[in-house]
Parts: structure tokens; C-alpha cells; sequence
């Protein structure tokens, strides 16, 4: 059974509305529901394939898009008040646990690292960096171990002149994701679908990431929750790969300061193991 509904979410003075969709009885059943938070930011709810809530979240998908607001408003504060409303307003927020992805588990990160839920029970952070300035030294040593210097020259080259929506930079980016973050050939529809609708309206992502996965320019940079990671009261397990955007360097903060944490690496997976190891 599934049903989908959108829900108000009042910030600054506005109302904006939340889509979601929702697997199963939140109310009428004993189990505790899980919410799944997406990544990007920008992305959309498409290629997360665990059936329990999951959601747009503003500025995305099915949900508000708020075009006409400047970018100072495209906050983590934002998403977290927006996770807070959801929780709310489905009547679950005294019992849920927290599914978070790439932008997700930065998010639930921060969330249950800042706001201590007291109904969260589980988290799980999935393909997620600490601190983008560790993620950005990642992704920097992926670049120069697997990629010619020429290639890395070129990319940084035409970030400097302003040509990040040229074909070819467009071109190396999409090598660079087949190797770290997806490598099923083809991609599958799911993830297809959420680049395209990230595409058509991008402005989420090159507001708060950038122009690409490698190239931080937007408002996340600087971002960090290390020093606040002790204050994750809730049981947390950790998902990554040896091969993903996300480097150890990032990564390695949750485990060394959530005080309950277990660590999960999928050597055969990249940034997407629902994808490439479905039975992991």
C-alpha cells in the first residue's frame, strides 16, 4: 500500500509545499517508519529504491521550487525546519528513523547532530562527507590517482573561464561519475530520471554545491558538522566505499566521534551500491 500527498511548510512568512510518498500504515502500524532523506542537494527522491517514506525536498522534484528566492535562502537550516515539518505534520516525529545519501546523510547528520530528536531512533548515513573541505581533498586525489594530468588541466581550465556548461566539461564530469559515483552501464532509470529533473532546474545544486561534484563553489562550502558529531545520540550505522566521491578523509569523522557507530564498506560499490550491489 502506498499513498503520496504534499504537506505546507511554512518558512519566512511563505508557504511552500512538501511532496512525499508514503509505503505502508504510519499510523496504524507497531513498526518504526523509516524517512529517507535524498541527496544532491537538488536531487530528487527517484533513485532511492527502499520503499518507506521518502520526499522531495524544497526546490525539487514534485515540491515547491521557490525560484524567486535569493540564495542566501537555500540553507541546511532550511532542509532541516523542512524534515522537522514533515515529521510533524505525519505524526511521527516521537518515532522514525533517518535514512540519509550523499546531500542526505550530510543532512541527517546535521540534523541529529544540532536538533538530538529525541523520537529518532536509528540513523544511517550512507555516502556521506563530514565536512565538505575533507570531501574536496578527496575528490582532488581521485582526480590526480585515476585521471591524465591533461584531463584535470582541461576541467580546471574551463572552470576558470566560466565554460562548466560546455559539452565537453559537461563530457569529463560524466567520466568522472561513471567511475565514482555510478558504475552500471547503462545507468539505471531511476538515477537517469533524477539527473534530468536536477538538470531542468539545477538551481539548488549549483547554489549550494556548484558546477560539479569536484568543482565546490556553492554555499556548502566551508560546511562541517565534525565538531557537533558527538552529540549524535542515536545508534548510527555507516555506509561507503573505498571507490566513491566520498574519500576515508570524509568519511572517518563519523566513525571516530558517534559515540554508537558501526561501519559498513562495500568494496565492489562506488557512490551508489543500491545500484551496483542491490544485495549488499
Amino acid at each position: 500500500m502506498s499513498t503520496t500527498g504534499t504537506i505546507e511548510f511554512k518558512f519566512k512568512g511563505k508557504v511552500y509545499q512538501t511532496w512525499y510518498k508514503v509505503f505502508g500504515d504510519l499510523k496504524g502500524s507497531v513498526k518504526t517508519p523509516l524517512v529517507t532523506v535524498h541527496g544532491g542537494p537538488g536531487m530528487t527522491h527517484h533513485y532511492m529504491l527502499i520503499p518507506v517514506l521518502f520526499y522531495d525536498q524544497l526546490g525539487n522534484g514534485q515540491s515547491s521550487h521557490a525560484l524567486d528566492q535569493p540564495k542566501e535562502f537555500w540553507t541546511p537550516e532550511l532542509f532541516m525546519d523542512e524534515l522537522d515539518n514533515l515529521l510533524v505534520q505525519l505524526g511521527i516525529r516521537e518515532d522514525f528513523d533517518l535514512l540519509g545519501q550523499s546531500w542526505g546523510g550530510m543532512l541527517a547528520g546535521h540534523y541529529a547532530s544540532s536538533r538530538t530528536p529525541a523520537g529518532l531512533h536509528r540513523l544511517i548515513i550512507a555516502n556521506s562527507p563530514a565536512s565538505v573541505s575533507s570531501y574536496e581533498v578527496g575528490t582532488s586525489s581521485l582526480l590526480k590517482q585515476n585521471f591524465s594530468q591533461e584531463f584535470v588541466a582541461r576541467l580546471r581550465e574551463l572552470e576558470e573561464q566560466g565554460k562548466t556548461d560546455s559539452e565537453e566539461y559537461q563530457q569529463g564530469t560524466m567520466l568522472f561519475y561513471k567511475k565514482h559515483v555510478c558504475t552500471v552501464d547503462p545507468w539505471p532509470e531511476e538515477l537517469v530520471e533524477g539527473f534530468r529533473i536536477m538538470e531542468e532546474n539545477g538551481n539548488v545544486y549549483k547554489t549550494m554545491m556548484g558546477t560539479s561534484e569536484f568543482n565546490i563553489t556553492g554555499s556548502l562550502k566551508g560546511w562541517s558538522i565534525v565538531d557537533a558529531l558527538h552529540n549524535i545520540r542515536s545508534p548510527t550505522l555507516l555506509i561507503s566505499s573505498p571507490h566513491d566521491e566520498v574519500q576515508e578523509v570524509a568519511f572517518i569523522p563519523f566513525f571516530l566521534n558517534v559515540p554508537k557507530v558501526k561501519w559498513v564498506d562495500i568494496p565492489s560499490s562506488t557512490h551508489l551500491a543500491m545500484f551496483e550491489d542491490p544485495e549488499r
